[in-house]
């Protein structure tokens, strides 16, 4: 739909606010994504590597139109590695803009606000380091409000006690943790790569809810140290001791019942060895507790393909880290690509296409490859064709519209000739 069939495709920003044909973003991995009420698709930030492979950051944030096929540069910079400007915490302010990051975590409230937290960037000295500040962006005034957490990087966890909001409690700086929305408007998140309470560093898998009314967290799940282990207890079978272990890069998804599900990312297993994962885990919101739901408690297990197109008991995805995801209205959750273990035990990019039927517990291969590595076949742009198959690759984003089509952009991958780098390919897929 949009961008270079290669890596590393120029960007063209514009003019701020206004859209135009020619318009793109630059190539960029572990950006940020939302759907707004409207149905236009959003995204911030990221990081892109220049010739000699350094890394830069970025915070311009992107509107694109799913009616007029055109993208508008709509907040932040068009150039790398911005400061942050905060203000004053809770007051909306046109000068205010989260720094350039990458890896942080996304959510779209009822008011169509967008929000932000955490990932690892710039703070407002211009230091670079993982943030846990939570910012909300309103688009009906243009406007960015610092609502919670430090401008500075680097902060510890303040958990309280388990269950119980706290006005002094804040999740500690990460980067590449997963976020959900519930039913009644609060904000989730769990995991990623930081601080714990005591300022360790490492893999975490605690679990917060963000109560929009109160702007208070709640510790509700998981260790307040880094790098625990996975309890699976027996799979599909819930228990209040089952805890996924501590990860980043996971997908995430939440049902129309309300409970929150991840899969996979990269960190401890059920013995305590890190590595790809391939578990599928189920939270219910009601009684706090984990179900274990598929794949397997150890890491780095290959995938099981079957028959492209068919639904099997054993099929599952292979292990991965940093997968794009999306949900259909039947309520199935599907998967795309990562960086993880394909069909044979080779690890690499991938871009295999799987959807998980959450009534029977069935998995079913439906488009890419088998194997890694693969590049993107692009025919012609704005047509859609059989043939026609993103390349494989990391860390990009995703989105689904109001006509329930997926849409992914982006990420660390191969593109149409074979060139591995960043891209700023721009997909849609029409599930059936």
């Amino acid at each position: 739909m949009s961008g270079s069939t290669t890596i590393n495709g120029s960007p063209v920003y514009g003019t701020k606010g206004v859209a135009d044909p020619t318009n793109v973003p630059a190539t960029r991995l572990s950006a940020i994504s939302w759907n707004d009420n409207a149905g236009d698709l959003w995204l911030m930030g990221g990081s892109e590597r220049d010739s000699a492979g350094a890394p830069s950051f970025l915070n311009d944030l992107w509107k694109y139109n799913t009616s007029t096929s055109q993208w508008t540069w709509v907040s932040g910079s068009n150039t790398t590695d911005s400061i942050g400007v905060y203000g004053s915490m809770g007051t909306a302010d046109p000068a205010n803009v989260p720094g350039a990051r990458a890896a942080a975590i996304s959510w779209s409230d009822s008011a169509g606000n967008l929000w932000l937290m955490g990932g690892y960037g710039r703070d407002t000295n211009g230091v670079m380091g993982r943030m846990n500040d939570l910012w909300k962006y309103n688009k009906a005034t243009s406007k960015w409000t610092w609502i919670s957490g430090s401008n500075t990087f680097g902060s510890f966890g303040v958990y309280g006690v388990m269950g119980t909001a706290d006005p002094a409690n804040a999740p500690g700086a990460r980067a590449a943790a997963i976020s959900w929305s519930d039913s009644t408007g609060n904000l989730w998140l769990m995991g990623g790569y930081g601080r714990d309470s005591v300022g360790g560093l490492g893999y975490l898998n605690d679990l917060w809810k963000f109560n929009m009314a109160t702007s208070q967290w709640t510790w509700m799940s998981g260790s307040n140290i880094v790098n625990s282990s996975g309890v699976y207890g027996t799979m599909g079978v819930a228990d209040p001791t089952n805890l996924p272990g501590a990860r980043a890069a996971a997908i995430s998804w939440s049902d129309s019942t309300g409970n929150l599900w991840l899969m996979g990312g990269g960190g401890y297993d059920g013995v305590g060895v890190v590595g790809y994962l391939s578990d599928l885990w189920k939270y219910n919101t009601s009684n706090g507790q984990w179900t274990w739901v598929s794949g397997s408690s150890n890491n780095g297990n290959s995938g099981v393909y079957g028959v492209i197109g068919t639904a099997n008991s054993v099929n599952v995805p292979g292990a991965r880290s940093a997968a794009i995801n999306w949900s259909d209205g039947a309520g199935n959750f599907w998967l795309m690509g990562g960086s993880g273990v394909d069909s044979v035990g080779n690890t690499g990019s991938l871009n295999d296409l799987w959807k998980y039927n959450t009534s029977n517990g069935q998995w079913t291969w439906v488009s890419g490859s088998s194997t890694n590595g693969i590049s993107g076949v692009y025919g012609v742009m704005g047509t859609a064709n059989s043939a026609n198959v993103p390349g494989a690759r990391s860390a990009a984003i995703s989105w689904s519209d109001r006509a329930g089509n997926f849409w992914l952009m982006g990420g660390s991958g191969v593109d149409s000739v074979g060139g591995i780098g960043n891209l700023n390919d721009l997909w849609k897929y029409v599930p059936r």
